[in-house]
């Protein structure tokens, strides 16, 4: 999995917060994973999370779990980074439109854009922003910087060398804010309205939005917390200016919106099937991310695609089977979860190994 750095996250050991668990009354079972979830929760020591798994193939599934106070399966939470597959998708609809090519350079779409300190828009294109070899500079990694538009946060990136020279993998918010950037020059609306037109409207995700510079979480909603690095005492940032992370990670969710975004995606409902093989070729970066998603290869051999998200108090992971048919999303309501690697692989596979008939690889 790639190390994908967090919007507003800070480091974070949390202590176990009133251990409960709270399945649907109306499931008729749980499936492997929603029983692993508490110990997901007491070793990663996050005070509550939640999951839901879909499956409609062989033995059908839509199974709801929380473990810990607090979290309900219609609350809206801060998804972070999984916005990112949100514009990959609109870029790509582009792309397949004819209103742009991934082989466009950011100097000729938005001129004047990239230059200084060894950055040159003229070597940088949408297909190396999409895949994060672009070498930008992660604008987040500037911590005295605090910019309020995507315009904002190229130009802090701009005060840094690059990373890397372009074709390189190295992950940066930077890239997603000029992307968002383009998708503004090439339609004459935002990015957020064309993720609303194009992808939460058709799929009708009632409980996702991009707020903004709304600070509030729409209701139904939980809390949100971090640890304060200097003193260790428990904060809540359920309230939080959202323009810093912009195209990067301002999207707000719900557990079944992004499960039925994901599957819709891999299957085929959103993009062409040129796009859709152009979103998940890993190539440029010897197969650690697509263009907005990424694969992970469990130790069964199952191979799931989808993404993360951090931002400050909420960590969210969704991932899929190739052909979109079983999903399955959970979350926490902290920034991040202790051990990570190790219990969210042993989370994904619990439910995607083995791989049931009727489901893809």
């Amino acid at each position: 999995m790639p190390i994908l750095r967090a919007l507003f996250a800070a480091p974070l050991l949390l202590a176990l917060l009133g251990l409960t668990t709270v399945p649907l009354p109306s499931e008729p079972h749980l499936t492997p994973a929603a029983t692993y979830l508490p110990r997901l929760v007491a070793e990663g020591r996050a005070p509550a999370a939640a999951l839901l798994a879909h499956r409609p193939s062989t033995a059908p599934y839509d199974t709801f779990r929380s473990t810990g106070p607090g979290i309900r399966r219609a609350d809206r939470f801060r998804a972070g980074s999984i916005t990112k597959t949100f514009v990959a998708t609109v870029v790509l609809q582009l792309a397949r439109e004819r209103r742009l090519h991934l082989t466009d350079t950011v100097e000729r779409l938005l001129p004047g854009l990239v230059r200084g300190n060894g950055n040159d828009g003229r070597r940088i294109t949408l297909r190396t922003l999409l895949s994060h070899t672009s070498g930008l500079y992660d604008y987040t990694g500037d911590p005295s910087a605090h910019p309020l538009s995507p315009a904002a946060a190229v130009r802090v990136a701009l005060a840094h060398r690059p990373t890397n020279a372009p074709g390189r993998y190295a992950y940066s918010n930077t890239n997603y804010a000029v992307l968002g950037l383009v998708v503004q020059r090439i339609t004459g609306h935002g990015y957020a309205t064309e993720i609303r037109n194009r992808l939460i409207t058709p799929l009708r995700l009632k409980g996702t939005s991009l707020p903004g510079s709304r600070t509030s979480l729409p209701a139904p909603h939980g809390r949100a917390y971090t640890r304060d690095p200097a003193d260790g005492t428990l904060r809540d940032v359920t309230a939080l200016d959202p323009r810093t992370a912009g195209p990067a990670g301002e999207l707000i969710s719900t557990l079944d919106d992004l499960n039925r975004f994901y599957a819709a995606l891999l299957g085929g409902r959103l993009l062409a099937p040129a796009q859709l093989a152009l979103l998940l070729n890993t190539e440029a970066t010897q197969g650690v991310y697509g263009l907005g998603v990424y694969p992970q290869k469990l130790s069964c051999g199952t191979t799931v695609w989808g993404h993360n998200g951090h931002i400050a108090g909420s960590y969210v992971r969704t991932a899929a089977t190739r052909d979109g048919r079983h999903t399955l999303t959970y979350r926490i309501d902290t920034d991040t979860l202790a051990d990570a690697d190790t219990l969210e692989a042993a989370l994904l596979e619990a439910e995607f190994c083995p791989v049931a008939p009727g489901d893809s690889p």
